[in-house]
């Protein structure tokens, strides 16, 4: 894991869900998977959308042009745990599995993060023609 990752993940502990780190706040959630190759447990601080269905994750990797690893893991192993910024100012975790959207509902999920924030824009345009996948994370 980098050290950017540890930091994001200490911080998110720290203060109940909330990164102040590149404006973050309570965007974010600790997405746990098991490596699709190794079977080691992984944690990766996630930029995430919570709805009534439940979570949206983009795997935008920045924008470079190849999904990030840990689409990998939710492809291999789609039921993961999520630690996520609760309504009572804490962390909850939830027990969730991870499906990816496609057609108009991932071009509907990918809207909402663009909405949220212009580096999705500009990740999309980084992705050299890579479609960005969403995932939707609903509650087990």
């Amino acid at each position: 894991m980098s050290d950017f990752n540890q930091g994001i993940i200490d911080e998110f502990r720290a203060n109940n869900g909330t990164v102040t780190a590149m404006g973050f706040g309570r965007a974010l959630a600790l997405v746990h998977s098991v490596g699709a190759k190794s079977g080691e447990p992984r944690v990766n601080p996630l930029a995430a959308i919570r709805d009534d269905e439940g979570w949206l994750l983009p795997a935008s990797a920045g924008g470079a042009p190849k999904n990030p690893a840990w689409y990998h893991n939710l492809k291999a192993h789609p039921e993961i745990e999520i630690e996520y910024p609760d309504e009572n100012g804490g962390i909850s975790t939830a027990q969730v599995t991870a499906t990816e959207l496609t057609g108009a509902a991932r071009d509907e999920a990918w809207a909402r993060f663009k909405a949220r924030s212009s580096g999705f824009a500009e990740y999309e345009e980084k992705a050299q023609g890579r479609v960005i996948p969403v995932f939707r994370l609903t509650p087990r």
